[in-house]
């Protein structure tokens, strides 16, 4: 029943009820044929009151199912907008360049105090490290969500999590990518070897929510 049907048995509730008023004022009168209708009043309000309720009840029904139903449709929408974005990330995922070694020109013209005890060949190693994990790591994103292993797809999830605007269309990796693609050790000459690497333009750092994300060229 439609909002103007239940109206019109609110009105008509009402004029019962009016009605009944009155007869129960000629009570006194001791018209048996006044209480007779009175009863017959009483019996046919109490058939309308149970109709409204029962009106009631299923708009009540139907207001929830709405409510289901938008609830569901939202939840569709966001399923098919965030899939949309991971095929467009899964398209746009950058391709990781092989790693542009350090020269023996350049490892000599850091600072003695920056390179300490480190080689040439611990720092070119660190550097294909690097590239080794953006390598996996890129490579891992370039494919459809659901071809992947559950462990793959959480890889993938923080992958994107770690996403900033500043990074947006860079290369990059964190300490848990190197972890997880290779056996390079993060440590104190791990880090010795980063300042080399950011003074000879190998790489840069990008700091924000407690990461350091190493931006490769």
């Amino acid at each position: 029943m439609e909002a103007e049907g239940l109206e019109a048995l609110s009105r008509h509730l009402a004029a019962k009820i009016g009605l009944i008023k009155r007869l129960l004022q000629l009570r006194g009168l001791g018209r048996r044929e006044m209480l007779a209708e009175v009863g017959m009043e009483v019996a046919v309000l109490h058939g309308l009151l149970g109709r409204m309720e029962e009106e009631v009840n299923q708009r009540r029904q139907l207001a929830a199912a709405l409510q289901e139903m938008r609830k569901r449709a939202e939840k569709e929408k966001w399923e098919a907008e965030r899939l949309q974005l991971v095929k467009k990330a899964a398209k746009e995922a950058p391709l990781v360049n092989d790693a542009p070694l350090i020269s023996d020109e350049e490892f000599e013209s850091v600072p003695g105090y920056m390179r300490g005890r480190l080689t040439l060949a611990q720092t070119n190693a660190a550097l294909r490290a690097l590239h080794a994990a953006a390598a996996s790591k890129y490579r891992l994103l370039r494919h459809p969500p659901k071809s992947l292993p559950a462990s793959s797809r959480a890889l993938c999830h923080r992958f994107r999590e770690e996403e900033t605007k500043e990074t947006q269309g860079l290369t990059f990796v964190v300490e848990a990518d190197l972890k997880e693609f290779t056996q390079l050790k993060v440590d104190r000459t791990f880090h010795r070897i980063v300042g080399v690497l950011r003074h000879c333009r190998r790489l840069r750092e990008v700091r924000g929510a407690r990461l350091v994300r190493y931006v490769l060229p």
